[in-house]
């Protein structure tokens, strides 16, 4: 999907805060109404929201500067200025917010209607009214607007996902997922035929199912950049169990260290996550081979291996009580 676009950089301004007021009343009744001046408003937050609605972070592509108006000075007769609205922005679950300058994460945006303030609005300045006293009766003092806040952020997509396909392109990933669950992703016999991640939800009941991600392939050096790399590396970070797409066709052993050393050398927290392994493509070797590859990847992984064929939609059943049965015993 070339709308897809999961990074994006934007500067982000508050609002400044309103200047207090330095005012006198004087009324006709009220020959002895000293100082009035009011508060200045607040100035306004910048905020990020989540909508479950969105998926990508293309809007920002086209609004790359975030502004929140200023507050208003505050005026005579004891009267506040008004506080401006928060400008509030609406991200795709599973933002992430960097600042730019110190690499500090500000937010970490998942669950529906979450929110974070990014940039906070100026307070409001004092009016003169609060500085009178028996020895200031006149004060000529009001201080100014808080200052708004100012900088870059770099916002990262991940993809909020129980459960991650990993695997070299053209492992079957994709037809897995469409086999897996209602998501239709774009398939072709070719390496790299998914250039974004694809996500697709596996109803069990009424009352439970998980979300798969269909991660795009991963080559030799994927966590330094090289095919696809580090972009779409970072989707599978909030997966809790890890399920590596094996071709039988290929050299399962040699494309299952290539993969398992991508993910470790990205995060080696990743690698020790949960997972089992999927040998794909039964319908194109035959059983001895399919049972061959499923002894050596147990001996060699110590994990929980299936033989499935995602084109036929066979051995799937095993395959997705197993992720349930998983998913029910994490926490």
């Amino acid at each position: 999907m070339k709308n897809f676009i999961d990074e994006a950089r934007i500067f982000v301004r508050s609002g400044k805060g309103g200047d207090g007021a330095i005012a006198f009343l004087r009324e006709k009744y009220r020959p002895m109404g000293g100082p009035a001046g009011g508060d200045g408003g607040k100035g306004g937050d910048v905020i990020f929201e989540v909508d479950e609605g969105l998926s990508t972070l293309r809007d920002f592509k086209y609004r790359p500067r975030l502004v929140a108006r200023n507050g208003e000075p505050g005026r005579g007769k004891e009267q506040y200025g008004r506080a401006a609205e928060a400008l509030t922005v609406k991200v795709p679950p599973g933002t992430v917010v960097i600042d730019e300058a110190g690499g500090d994460l500000l937010a970490d945006l998942v669950l529906p209607g979450q929110r974070a303030v990014i940039a906070q609005g100026g307070a409001g300045g004092r009016g003169n009214m609060h500085f009178a006293s028996s020895t200031r009766q006149a004060p000529r003092i009001a201080t100014p607007g808080g200052p708004a806040q100012e900088r870059w952020v770099r916002l990262e997509l991940r993809l909020v996902a129980e459960v991650g396909l990993v695997g070299m392109p053209n492992a079957g990933k994709s037809t897995l997922l469409s086999a897996l669950s209602a998501a239709r992703p774009k398939i072709a016999p070719y390496p790299f035929t998914t250039l974004t991640p694809n996500l697709g939800r596996v109803i069990l009941s009424d009352l439970e199912s998980f979300t798969v991600a269909d991660i795009p392939g991963l080559i030799e050096g994927a966590h330094q950049g090289h095919g696809l790399g580090i972009r779409f590396l970072r989707h599978v970070s909030r997966t809790r169990i890890l399920v590596f797409v094996l071709d039988l066709t290929s050299d399962i052993e040699h494309d299952f260290a290539t993969v398992r050393r991508e993910i470790a050398a990205f995060d080696p927290e990743l690698a020790k996550r949960r997972a089992l392994i999927a040998l794909n493509k039964t319908d194109l070797v035959s059983s001895d081979h399919a049972a061959a590859g499923a002894r050596t990847m147990r001996r060699t992984a110590g994990w929980d291996v299936f033989c499935i064929s995602a084109q036929e939609r066979s051995g799937l059943e095993p395959l997705i009580e197993a992720l349930a049965a998983g998913l029910r015993e994490l926490p």
